[in-house]
């Protein structure tokens, strides 16, 4: 054991630190990027390395290739990189050398998305702030200030990578990097400035030597040599701009985003498999999945804005670093069945005919060489056609592959994986396990002053838009303003306020009056708010707040955002009405305590002997927990709380906004695969709270002695939110009758010539665990969905006998789906096999 160890280690520093590991010259032609003089198929994954943990990565990467990828694709982060010009930071989760050496470690290609804009639902689409005060600047245009400092920027980090030797001209991973990014959406908004900016980006990339090739993605007019790609739910039908460059797919949405207000988008698995099927059916040899692990949006970096904390994206690898059921599973049997025709794929150009009305077969055929790709893109009837003398069915809305032109090894709507049921366990986080969880015992607490209370106010008459004036140094600009009321009292008063987004809170005399957001389709908003004015001096003190900065469309650096006005005062007596817009403000960037770095729970005057205040807006609270037991991930709730951000041992875990509840319509538990998938397709958590759950990394905490800060805007409770962690509850699977055998029996079928049919197989999730219980199973015409099984009109009654057998006790088990195995329960029905098992 202590020599396997070792052996190990030595490959870890080796990989590390030798760059003759890797050694590759990298080319292409019409066909595919080619290595070492190889034409490769290469599937790759977006993991955005901030997104995660250090500590996270080698099990995410060894997730990746456990699934099949060939290669990791990362942006990267300008902002994080250099907050201040010419600071530095590339420390911790901004690790990007680390990074790029532990994929190498994984023995995988790194894809290097450069950018410098990365969009990415990021903060300012990955733009420092600073760069918008560099006089006479204009963002992604012919303009010299912005090429200048895109230039030395893109330069730092080229030169970054060469000096550790990671391009792969160097021995390194990197076979592939990216300059700019889908520019050409927008581009027409920039005129000729947008062309000429183009060309410039393309030579200044060239021009740094780093001895492979790049890419534009959605830049239809990328000069030579840089490959123009593809960036959509399907790329199948893209061609790119010269017949000397392969087709490749930078980005397959494995998912989409979620917004603040939004419902929880998904994306069917039997629908990205169907689009990753027919773009290699259509020429395609390089696609990467955006997002293969999406991750957390920590601190304030998600953009927008009102981009949520969970950057999930519904991708193969979960938030918390879990696989995702059956999506990574059956892409995995996705990328093998592929893999199986590479020889024919990288050899020639399919011949492509029909096979009738929405029907169409790809052949690769080169000498002894062929491989098939049948595909059914109608999206109400299954099809059976004949093919090379053979009938094959083709359900709609899928592909069959076919890796000798004559035996199917997969069908992208048959899945043979296993499917998972996860669920959120509440678990003790008190130091002292005898205390109650609820209780506010433990907890302490500072008020946040309303309006102005640090030393750098300023004043200025009118109202100042908020980016500009914060340079988002924080997501808080106070609006400040004393009047004297001799306008007699009115019930009806109201003030009336016009902002620019993304949110505000409204203070008359020190008292929250009331409060407002926009939402991800509308920044903007228009409020009434009622309040109630004293005789003499009122302070009205408005809250401004931003939810992550605009990342995308043309000239998005310079949306606002902040109260620009107007601001009136309405429905004073006599129905008048005082406009406060050209007033003279004090302003005041960010909270006091924000400046006084109570984020980290070591400074400032905590209170812990006062009565507790629940329901109080712009308070800090502070406490201390012991971890979670186990290696399971761990969450918070925060069910209870309203809207704020958390740090946990001094870091963000981001902004928290429980209370921001979707709208009741357009979700759908179970969603139609068949037909093209759009953003807004299949939602989920219709009527409910977008995010309640954020994540905390394990690697963040201690066994015990952990500090919880939060920032409450609003008023709430936290005495009532909790710790959780996310374990797999259930393993199912549900294979049938006419699925075809195990991607992974395919040699040895093919070869022996012996017939194999389906199979069914459960493996535990982790290697400590076994199958403890068989909750449901079921051959004959069984129902439901994982988690939710039922009996049809027909079942073997052998069945729970036969799985228990096979499966408890062992950590995976498999059984064959046939009457061989079960007997016929009913004669002439087609039927399949669905299994729940337990794994402990």
């Amino acid at each position: 054991m202590r020599a396997t160890h070792v052996v190990l280690a030595l490959f870890w520093f080796l990989s590390i630190h030798t760059p003759g590991l890797f050694c590759a010259n990298v080319q292409y032609d019409h066909r595919a990027l080619v290595i070492d003089g190889k034409r490769r198929v290469l599937i790759s994954g977006s993991i955005h390395y901030p997104r995660s943990t250090p500590e996270m990565w080698p099990d995410l990467i060894q997730k990746s290739k456990d699934g099949g990828l060939d290669m990791i694709e990362t942006y990267v982060f300008w902002n994080i990189h250099e907050p201040v010009r010419g600071q530095y930071d590339f420390d911790g989760r901004k690790d990007l050398v680390k990074f790029v050496k532990t994929v190498a470690a994984a023995g995988l290609y790194v894809h290097l998305r450069i950018g410098p804009y990365v969009c990415a639902e990021w903060n300012y689409g990955g733009f420092p702030v600073w760069l918008h005060f560099i006089p006479g600047i204009k963002f992604r245009t012919d303009n010299e200030p912005f090429k200048a400092e895109m230039k030395r920027f893109t330069a730092k980090i080229v030169d970054m990578m060469k000096q550790e030797k990671l391009y792969a001209s160097q021995g390194g991973p990197i076979i592939l990097s990216q300059i700019e990014n889908e520019y050409g959406n927008i581009d027409s908004s920039y005129g000729a400035a947008g062309k000429s900016y183009i060309k410039w980006a393309a030579t200044m990339a060239t021009s740094l030597d780093t001895g492979v090739p790049w890419v534009m993605c959605q830049q239809a007019d990328a000069p030579d040599p840089i490959i123009n790609t593809c960036n959509g739910f399907y790329c199948d039908q893209f061609t790119p701009n010269s017949n000397t460059k392969p087709k490749m797919w930078t980005e397959n949405w494995s998912g989409w985003f979620l917004s603040f207000g939004g419902a929880v988008p998904f994306r069917p698995v039997e629908d990205l498999a169907f689009a990753v099927a027919r773009f290699f059916q259509r020429g395609g040899t390089f696609q990467n999945y955006y997002m293969y692990h999406g991750g957390t949006n920590f601190d304030r970096t998600s953009g927008g804005p009102f981009i949520a904390t969970s950057y999930d994206y519904d991708a193969p690898i979960d938030e918390y670093g879990i696989v995702r059921q059956p999506k990574w599973g059956h892409l995995k049997d996705v990328h093998k069945a592929i893999k199986l025709c590479e020889e024919a794929l990288i050899a020639t150009d399919p011949s492509i005919v029909s096979l009738g009305p929405n029907l169409e077969a790809a052949v690769y055929k080169t000498g002894s060489v062929c491989s098939a790709f049948l595909a059914n893109v109608g999206t109400t009837s299954d099809a059976t056609v004949n093919f090379s003398g053979n009938s094959y069915h083709l359900p709609a809305w899928s592909v069959s592959i076919l890796p000798d032109c004559k035996n199917v090894v997969l069908n992208t709507a048959k899945i043979n994986s296993a499917s998972s049921v996860s669920s959120f366990t509440k678990e003790s986080s008190k130091e002292d396990a005898g205390s109650s969880e609820t209780s506010s015992a433990g907890w302490s607490w500072i008020s946040e002053p309303v309006g102005i209370s640090k030393a750098d106010p300023f004043s200025q008459t009118g109202l100042l838009e908020q980016i500009n004036t914060t340079a988002d140094k924080s997501d808080y600009l106070w609006y400040s303003l004393s009047i004297d009321h001799n306008y007699g009292a009115s019930s009806q008063t109201s003030l009336h306020i016009e902002s620019l987004g993304h949110g505000l809170h409204a203070f008359i005399n020190g008292k929250l009056a009331g409060s407002q957001a926009g939402n991800s389709g509308k920044a903007k908003f228009t409020v009434d708010i009622p309040v109630t004015l004293v005789a003499g001096k009122n302070t009205i003190d408005l809250l401004s707040l931003t939810v992550g900065l605009q990342n995308y469309g043309a000239f998005f650096d310079l949306t606002g955002a902040g109260i620009t006005g107007p601001v009136i005062l309405k429905g004073l007596a006599n129905a008048s009405a005082l406009d406060l817009s050209s007033q003279k403000w004090t302003y005041q960037v960010g909270l006091k305590g924000e400046d006084l770095g109570l984020s980290s729970g070591s400074s400032g005057q905590w209170n812990s002997q006062s009565t507790f205040p629940k329901n109080q807006p712009l308070t800090w609270y502070k406490t201390t927990f012991a971890a979670p037991s186990g290696t399971s991930p761990v969450a918070i709730d925060f069910t209870g709380m309203r809207k704020g951000e958390a740090w946990v041992n001094g870091q963000s875990i981001g902004r928290y906004w429980p209370i921001f509840v979707a709208s009741d319509a357009g979700c759908t538990e179970s969603c139609n695969y068949r037909g093209p998938y759009s953003a807004s397709k299949c939602r989920r958590n219709c009527g409910k709270p977008s995010q309640t759950l954020y994540h905390v990394p394990r690697s963040w905490l201690k066994p015990s002695g952990n500090t919880l800060v939060l920032l409450e805007e609003k008023g709430g409770d936290p005495t009532q939110i909790s710790f959780v962690t996310k374990q797999i509850e259930s393993l199912c699977a549900h294979v049938s009758d006419s699925h075809p055998p195990p991607v992974e029996l395919w040699n040895s079928y093919t070869e022996s010539g012996r017939e194999v049919g389906p199979v069914l197989s459960l493996t535990c999730p982790q290697q400590n665990q076994v199958i403890s219980s068989i909750k449901f199973a079921s051959y004959g015409t069984p129902l439901g969905t994982c988690g939710n099984f039922y009996h049809g009109r027909c079942s073997s009654s052998k069945t729970l006998s036969i799985v228990q057998k096979a499966c408890i006790g062992s950590r995976n088990c498999s059984v064959g789906v046939s009457t061989d195995t079960f007997g016929d329960p009913c004669r002439g029905v087609a039927k399949s096999l669905a299994v729940e098992a337990s794994c402990a």
